[in-house]
């Protein structure tokens, strides 16, 4: 069976929009229980204690480039546009910022952050919990489409969140409805604020949503990509905000990743995927490929040979996709197939190797998937099966892009350079 080869069909017309660019953390990557006694860099920025111990807890060491340019103005209360790469940090700026100078006031809803995929709305809404885990009274909610509305009301009736995450349209739903009031807000977040700017129907409703927030208030925008046009329509929301570009291209190699190919005929894959998951040690993979069906046969296969794996794609349901990812998040699955609605910015920090078992159409796609193996200044494995002249065309345009060298995977690979610590 682990020789036959998946059945090939077509690459998803429409995969769904990518969640872009969420990105942070200085990843441990030493299994669970490890805890960081260097969070000294984050000491400078004079956060609360309740919020140093949680930064310890999630084995951040040092704050990257974004953080120590962002965070000691943004717990000031200041405006702050940013724009920087996956993988940098931006999410942890902004939730840092906002739990430190929140006061927590029942039944006001202080702090509102949106984006522009359930995903990531979901994934912003973990964060702050992991943050503020110290903080007994700090309440989160997240809301987004697909879900049953009257829930959220509830929720907003019964136990009103001090912070609310979620995308614009159900934001705009329950404001409308009356059940979310914004008259007290002090902090207006957008996470990849471009690709809610862009859409002429996405930036109308942002538009609503802020008109129903106090004129003094905190505005912070981040984002992976900023084009010229969209700049200034970010500024209009703002007073005199701090600019952040970091955006060096040859930076991007994510440093510490170790990046290999194999050359390989199309029914040969599985066969090498089970013989390199038997060899390497890894905490957590994920395996990308190019359509839902590939994504389900392989995740099949490799239950089949008792491998720990599940399947994320775009064809489930909101929930049994949230479900999914929670596993995995949680550590109870070790393997991940997924396709590339997986591939941005869904930040795992246990995974140090990422497989390209179908390469990817493009080197952007590529740097979204490997990122999720090295994030700022950790090590990590990227290995992309190369079948084909499109696939040779893919890696050399990731080559010379990101100035990074892909070569053939070695024999023998050393433990010690792509798992910390060893």
């Amino acid at each position: 069976m682990a020789d036959e080869d998946l059945l090939d069909y077509d690459e998803e017309q429409a995969e769904e929009t990518p969640v872009a660019a969420v990105d942070e953390k200085k990843k441990d990557g030493k299994g669970p229980g490890y805890v960081s006694i260097h969070s000294s860099g984050f000491r400078d920025f004079l956060l609360k204690p309740e919020l140093l111990r949680a930064i310890v807890d999630c084995g951040f060491e040092h704050p990257s480039q974004v953080q120590n340019e962002c965070i000691p103005q943004a717990v000031l209360g200041m405006d702050v546009l940013c724009q920087a790469k996956s993988g940098m940090g931006k999410t942890a700026v902004f939730v840092l910022a906002t739990l430190q100078q929140l006061e927590p006031v029942d039944g006001n809803v202080s702090v509102i952050v949106m984006c522009h995929t359930r995903e990531l709305a979901f994934q912003i809404s973990k964060e702050y919990e992991r943050f503020s885990k110290y903080m007994d009274s700090m309440k989160v909610a997240v809301f987004f489409g697909g879900m049953p509305i009257e829930k959220d009301k509830k929720v907003l009736k019964e136990n009103c969140p001090h912070i609310v995450v979620g995308t614009p349209g159900r934001i705009l739903g329950l404001i409308r409805s009356k059940a979310l009031s914004l008259k007290n807000v002090k902090h207006f977040v957008l996470d990849e604020c471009d690709k809610m700017l862009d859409a002429l129907d996405m930036r109308r409703d942002v538009q609503e949503i802020f008109r129903q927030t106090p004129h003094e208030k905190q505005v912070m925008m981040f984002s992976a990509t900023l084009s010229k046009e969209v700049r200034p329509v970010c500024k209009k929301f703002m007073q005199d905000p701090m600019e952040v570009f970091i955006d060096d291209e040859a930076k991007l190699t994510l440093h510490g990743l170790q990046q290999h190919y194999v050359k390989i005929k199309e029914n040969e894959k599985n066969r090498k995927l089970f013989d390199l998951l038997d060899a390497l040690e890894f905490n957590q993979v994920v395996i990308f490929v190019k359509s839902v069906q590939r994504c389900i046969a392989l995740s099949t296969l490799l239950k089949e040979q008792n491998f720990p794996a599940v399947d994320i794609h775009r064809a489930m349901n909101q929930e049994e996709r949230l479900q999914r990812y929670q596993l995995f998040k949680n550590f109870q699955r070790r393997i991940l197939v997924a396709t590339n609605l997986f591939g941005r910015g869904m930040d795992i920090e246990r995974v140090n190797i990422v497989f390209n078992y179908d390469m990817p159409e493009d080197s952007d796609t590529y740097l979204h998937r490997v990122a999720r193996a090295g994030r700022f200044g950790t090590k990590g494995l990227a290995i992309s099966f190369v079948s084909d002249e499109e696939d040779a065309k893919t890696s050399q345009s990731v080559q010379d892009r990101f100035e990074v060298k892909i070569t053939e995977l070695p024999e023998e690979i050393d433990i010690s350079t792509y798992i910390e610590g060893r």
